[in-house]
């Protein structure tokens, strides 16, 4: 499957997820990653069918997935929704991910790391740019209605 077989809308929210997670740059993410990417696009799955996916894609038993076998595994859980419902799901998943203990915000520096990891080309003036802007009270938190304002603004339009 090449990337001709996604329509574009499939294939930013796949690399935006692969880069995510390709912390280093090398094209690669380890299969330790994928059920953590998985949930983020929506899909809770036991370890066993995570693996089971993997071993489809990774014939050769490498460890790792490049791009290209990232999309084999995950394209067919990416349904394209233009319903702005959906895509606040998608943003309240995201956010649920990171803020981990719960507390219903996540603290700037959190926010600019999702910043930086989906657009690696933000730089720090312009991540202190986004930040001041969504952070306008300098609480140095951000809740979900300001994540998901900056996401939209930002990330997905």
């Amino acid at each position: 499957m090449g990337d001709g077989e996604y329509d574009k809308e499939q294939l930013r929210i796949l690399r935006n997820a692969f880069k995510a997670f390709d912390h280093d740059g090398s094209g690669w993410i380890e299969h330790a990653d994928v059920s953590s990417i998985l949930e983020i696009l929506g899909q809770k799955l036991e370890p066993p069918a995570v693996k089971a996916l993997i071993k489809e894609v990774d014939k050769g038993a490498t460890g790792k997935l490049d791009f290209s076998q990232f999309c084999k595994l995950a394209a067919r859980f990416i349904e394209v929704e233009e319903d702005v419902g959906a895509l606040q799901n998608e943003l309240k998943e995201a956010f649920r991910v990171y803020d981990k203990e719960g507390k219903g915000y996540l603290t700037v520096a959190t926010l600019r790391g999702i910043l930086h990891e989906l657009d690696d080309k933000l730089s720090n003036q312009d991540l202190d740019m986004i930040i001041e802007e969504i952070d306008a009270d300098g609480s140095g938190t951000v809740d979900f209605d300001e994540f998901m304002q900056v996401m939209t603004d930002y990330v997905y339009f």
